[in-house]
């Protein structure tokens, strides 16, 4: 009487998991829309509040004002910086919805049984996404922010505003622009994974990066309640979004660092939720 091995399946390097989530990632024709999406709002908004911008400095009350006082500093009245990231505030959006339809696509179309028998190992596949993600997002960032820079540049300096690049709280918004959308699609992976659901998913997105800082943002304004003021500054944006600033943090926020590093730990956290989840629950 002979015994019947059993085979394990064969375990799959992370280099064929990477390149297969890549492969995945690509022939999606939400990837391509989301991609163009981020380019389009960012330089957008850019190119928007540099119009504004110039149209401003170019008032005759604002020029007036210069005349009368050769004090009054045009560099003042509108930060370079600012212009040139303004359309994080809207592409993080296009980004969460990037991280989050990653996997809960899969979901939806039952292609993550298929990838789970190919690659038992769950959490290798949700690493070769994040870092799929990461290289996506970090490219789609800086390619935004240098055709921000391109197309403002030209407006900007018609008005002598000009963008230091040799200042450090230059170089830490700029940079800090690519960590945040980094940080944003991790968070929205972990998200997806979590839920499955692309509704419920991107709906808990926009809730936690734009409806909820909305609120307490009238509510700090509107009242003086501590409690109203600690949860404000300890949300996922209001918090990620102090490395992109310039200038005098006010006393109500966080700090650039110690901001981005509260954004980053829910990050983390839901990537880490999820991977527990994925390991112990059905595909």
């Amino acid at each position: 009487m002979t015994a019947t091995a059993t085979a394990r399946p064969a375990r799959v390097g992370f280099g064929r998991t990477l390149r297969s989530e890549w492969i995945k990632l690509w022939s999606l024709r939400s990837t391509w829309w989301t991609v163009g999406a981020t380019v389009v709002i960012m330089v957008g908004f850019a190119l928007m509040f540099a119009a504004i911008a110039r149209l401003t400095m170019q008032s005759p009350d604002i020029q007036q004002e210069m005349a009368q006082d050769p004090s009054v500093q045009v560099e003042g009245m509108f930060d370079a910086v600012a212009v040139v990231t303004i359309g994080y505030s809207f592409a993080q959006l296009v980004v969460a919805v990037l991280g989050a339809l990653a996997v809960t696509n899969e979901y939806s179309s039952g292609m993550v049984r298929a990838t789970f028998a190919a690659v038992p190992q769950r959490i290798q596949v949700l690493t070769a996404k994040l870092a799929v993600l990461v290289v996506t997002t970090v490219a789609l960032s800086v390619v935004g922010l240098a055709l921000s820079w391109l197309v403002t540049m030209p407006i900007l300096s018609s008005v002598d505003i000009s963008l230091d690049l040799s200042d450090g709280e230059t170089l830490r918004a700029l940079g800090g622009t690519v960590l945040y959308l980094v940080a944003v699609v991790a968070l929205a992976l972990g998200v997806g994974t979590l839920l499955r659901h692309t509704a419920g998913a991107i709906f808990t997105l926009v809730a936690l990066l734009f409806v909820l800082p909305m609120v307490f943002n009238i509510l700090v304004s509107t009242s003086d309640i501590e409690w109203v003021r600690t949860i404000n500054k300890f949300l996922p944006s209001t918090a990620g979004e102090r490395v992109i600033a310039t200038g005098t943090t006010p006393d109500h926020l966080l700090t650039p660092w110690v901001g981005f590093a509260v954004l980053a730990g829910y990050a983390v956290v839901a990537l880490v939720a999820a991977a527990v989840v994925l390991r112990r629950r059905d595909a």
